[in-house]
C-alpha cells in the first residue's frame, strides 16, 4: 500500500528565494522537526544522483544517521528526494509555481509504499501523522522566507 499526502502554502518571497532556501541542505534543520544536521556528501552539487546525508532525531534524545538519493532537481522548479522512511521505501519532494513575481505557490509532497512493521500501522492514522508533519514543516519554510529581506544576504 502506498500513501501520498501533500501540503500547500503560498510563500512572500519569489520562487528563486524559496528555491534557493531549499536548496541549501545545511538549513534543513531550521524547517525539518527531525533533520539535526544535513548535508551534500563529498560537497557535491545538488543533482541527481548525489546523496543527502543526515542527523536525524529519535525518541528519548538518540540520534541516527539516514541518507536520501536526489532524484529530480529542475531549477527553479523541482526538487525530489528518495529514501528509508522506518521500514517503508519513501519519496518526497518540492515544486514551486510564481503566483506573481513576489509571491511563490509551493506544494511538498511525500509517497510512502508501506513494508515491513509499518504496514501494522493503520494507513489513516500514519498518513495524518505524515500530514501533520508536513503541515509544520510547510510552515516553517513559508516562516523563514517571509522573514528574510528580499534580495538581502540571508540567502
Amino acid at each position: 500500500m502506498t500513501i501520498r499526502t501533500e501540503s500547500r502554502i503560498t510563500i512572500a518571497n519569489s520562487v528563486g528565494e524559496v528555491w534557493a532556501y531549499l536548496c541549501d541542505v545545511g538549513r534543513w534543520p531550521e524547517w525539518a522537526p527531525t533533520v539535526l544536521e544535513g548535508r551534500v556528501r563529498a560537497g557535491a552539487p545538488l543533482q541527481p544522483g548525489a546523496r543527502v546525508d543526515q542527523r536525524a532525531k529519535l525518541i528519548l534524545g538518540l540520534t541516527r544517521s539516514r541518507s536520501q538519493e536526489v532524484t529530480v532537481v529542475e531549477a527553479p522548479r523541482s526538487l525530489a528526494f528518495a529514501g528509508p522512511m522506518g521500514t517503508s521505501a519513501a519519496r518526497w519532494g518540492m515544486e514551486l509555481e510564481p503566483v506573481d513575481d513576489k509571491q511563490t505557490d509551493a506544494k511538498m509532497w511525500i509517497e510512502v509504499d508501506l513494508a515491513g512493521i509499518m504496514r501494522a500501522i493503520p494507513g489513516r492514522i500514519l498518513k495524518g501523522r505524515i500530514q501533520r508533519v508536513s503541515d509544520q514543516e510547510m510552515a516553517a519554510i513559508k516562516a523563514a522566507v517571509d522573514s528574510a529581506t528580499p534580495g538581502g544576504a540571508e540567502f
